[in-house]
């Protein structure tokens, strides 16, 4: 495979080959919101040839042994870990994160999960059942579906382009990627460690390309015979689109889409761990993350306690330095929404916390620093503001107080979103799991939340936990034998002896 490290271009990837297209798009930086590189940009044409060199070679790596397979995928984590410090500076450059976002979490779990996936390969396998009638034998295996799509974003995509690349290949499927046109080079990246493990051609294919095309071309996939499952993840508005089509094609899609998600400060949590567990949920990878904390919901008996240990952690005990700048948002666009969100919040009687005017935060800014956000935490909220309703997708965070469990559930629960949640209690045994009936409190949360962190952060993600929600926040799961089974089909045999 012909590396394009040293080129500005980033090409697709259709059947082993790196293709650079007449028609190309500028991907900016929000570090600098110039120009880092272009993409070569995928036509509907482009598209089904992708499909249909995918299901060409679906009959031989359906049929490749497990352990190959296994191998293959771990060699092609190890090249993504020797690869680590430059695939990290790709996804800083194109989407503002930060080393430790980018090089300490992203890439360093994409690589965790696609060995986990590996070592799950040899595990597949069916049963035996005994059936009814005299003379009758019966098994049920489990074997690849086909082709597979996956719809995959910018915020973290070497994780989100190795669980829907890996989940399927492991299983035995072949598939594309509809990568963002944000972040480009980095799927980009995982296509050429796979290509350089030694992937047969065709396996693996990766589209980028401009916004103006993304519906064209993802419709002529989902709608092309061969492919089997789409798999989404992305903003809830985008999913609906997208379960539509699969819909009127009834195709199964797999849907990971955004949060709205509330971190519990009972009244008698560590407020030590509580302020270091929602402050970290709200601000990694700048809020960028479906995960995120955008509720903090506080017992009014320890609110003011809590509010002033949370400002004293925001402010350093040495003088701050003066260069440091704040976190970069994806795109202005992004940055714009956010402030509006802020700013009808404050308009309406809200406060702030921390952090202050976005306007006032702007003029302070140095020309030519890029797309950049202060962190904000905001007070005086009400339900019905829509900071507190809609996914911030920022390092903001909207605090209110609650006076009983149930309030705190009620409040917790009370959006369209149902993806992760976090609780800060040291009555573990009596307020969580095995106390009276009158004190199991949390348990509602789980049953409209799939996922609940008790003394940590919401943003929790790892190989061995299946990843989802419900609601607006999608179906299905990624990880673990959950999400490898979600690319694999069912099938039952009977025969007469």
């Amino acid at each position: 495979m012909t590396t394009t490290t040293t080129t500005t271009n980033i090409p697709l990837l259709i059947n082993g080959q790196e293709e650079h297209t007449p028609t190309t798009f500028p991907v900016i930086s929000p570090y600098t919101n110039k120009q880092c590189w272009t993409s070569s940009s995928a036509t509907p044409q482009d598209a089904i040839r992708a499909v249909e060199a995918a299901d060409a070679a679906f009959p031989s790596w359906s049929q490749t042994k497990p352990t190959a397979r296994r191998d293959l995928l771990l060699k092609a984590a190890d090249l993504l870990e020797q690869r680590l410090e430059e695939n990290a500076e790709y996804m800083r450059t194109e989407m503002g994160a930060d080393v430790g976002a980018s090089q300490g979490f992203v890439v360093p779990l994409a690589i965790r999960m696609l060995r986990d996936v590996a070592g799950r390969i040899t595990s597949i396998c069916g049963s035996v059942p005994v059936v009814e009638a005299e003379g009758q034998r019966a098994m049920v295996f489990k074997e690849a579906m086909g082709v597979i799509l996956g719809i995959v974003p910018w915020n973290a995509p070497y994780v989100f382009g190795i669980r829907s690349a890996a989940c399927a290949l492991a299983a035995g499927n072949t598939t594309i990627l509809k990568s963002s046109e944000l972040t480009p080079r980095c799927y980009w990246a995982i296509g050429r460690a796979f290509e350089d493990a030694g992937l047969p051609a065709g396996c693996l294919n990766i589209l980028p390309c401009q916004p103006t095309d993304a519906a064209d071309v993802v419709n002529a996939m989902i709608e092309h015979p061969a492919v089997r499952k789409i798999n989404f993840t992305g903003s809830t508005a985008v999913g609906r689109k997208i379960a539509r089509s699969c819909g009127q094609n009834l195709k199964p899609c797999l849907m990971e889409l955004g949060g709205k998600n509330s971190s519990i400060v009972c009244q008698d949590a560590d407020l030590e761990t509580a302020v270091n567990g929602v402050l970290a949920g709200a601000f990694l990878n700048s809020g960028q993350i479906c995960m995120a904390t955008d509720r903090i919901l506080v017992h009014t008996s320890i609110a003011n306690t809590f509010i002033t240990a949370l400002q004293k952690a925001l402010t350093t005990t040495d003088s701050p330095d003066p260069t440091t700048l704040p976190p970069t948002l994806v795109n202005t666009a992004s940055k714009a929404r956010v402030q509006t969100l802020v700013s009808n919040a404050i308009a309406s009687g809200a406060h702030f916390i921390s952090g202050s005017s976005p306007a006032d935060v702007d003029a302070s800014l140095p020309a030519g620093c890029g797309v950049r956000m202060a962190p904000a935490i905001l007070g005086g909220v009400r339900e019905e503001m829509p900071v507190w309703q809609e996914e911030a997708f920022a390092s903001v965070a909207a605090c209110m107080t609650f006076d009983s469990e149930e309030e705190a559930v009620r409040l917790a629960n009370g959006s369209g979103y149902g993806l992760s949640a976090s609780v800060f209690t040291e009555d573990l045994r009596g307020g969580v799991f095995f106390g009276e009936e009158d004190s199991i409190w949390v348990i509602p949360l789980f049953s409209l939340c799939r996922a609940v962190h008790i003394n940590s952060m919401s943003i929790h993600d790892e190989p061995v936990l299946p990843h989802g929600g419900v609601k607006n926040s999608g179906w299905g799961r990624f990880n673990a034998e959950e999400g490898l089974n979600e690319f694999l089909s069912t099938k039952s045999v009977t025969w007469m002896d």
